[in-house]
């Protein structure tokens, strides 16, 4: 197998230098999964676009996508960052976990979009029941939510993908396994 190694700031094109610099002050540190998109001249800077474009929904909703999403694709990378970045948005350890498995018992809400999440990611976006969409609905989100949640999908299997292809160094703690009772 190809081994892909984490570009450094020298090895990558002048726009994503200046990507890094950028990632750097506001991080402390340029992620391996960000630095390893920069193989693209484009494609990190697309990314981030996407990924910081507007949307419906608040940061802890997106958090729940992306640890519902990353925990179906099974990438590592993406659970110990956003293991790390569901905490920020004031997730607990036992939350981002229950989160991970596609639901919350903690809040009505994010357990509609929690278990509509993995309903969609798990399916490939479909549905063969209605009714984790229509709970969806019921608990406040509308069809703008629904499109908005489709697109922070589709935001994390690009780098879920990524980083199942290439197994770039995790560069965040581990997230926790998740125990079967949990799963």
């Amino acid at each position: 197998m190809t081994q892909f190694n984490v570009p450094t700031r020298d090895q990558v094109n002048e726009s994503n230098q200046v990507i890094f610099d950028q990632l750097k002050a506001a991080l402390g540190f340029v992620p391996n999964l960000y630095a390893t998109i920069a193989y693209s001249k484009n494609a990190l800077g697309n990314y981030l676009q996407l990924q910081n474009a507007k949307t419906s929904l608040s940061k802890k909703e997106k958090e729940v996508i992306n640890l519902v999403v990353s925990q179906v694709n099974d990438c590592e990378y993406c659970l110990a960052a956003h293991t790390v970045i569901g905490k920020m948005n004031g997730f607990t350890d036992e939350q981002v976990l229950e989160l991970r498995s596609g639901y919350a018992s903690f809040n009505a809400k994010l357990d509609a979009l929690a278990q509509l999440t993995k309903v969609i990611a798990e399916n490939k976006g479909r549905l063969s029941d209605e009714a984790p969409l229509d709970a969806f609905f019921a608990a406040g989100y509308s069809q703008e939510s629904l499109v908005d949640l489709i697109v922070v999908i589709a935001d994390k299997i690009v780098m879920n993908y990524l980083h199942n292809l290439t197994k770039i160094p995790v560069d965040f703690p581990a997230a926790p396994a998740l125990t079967a009772i949990e799963a």
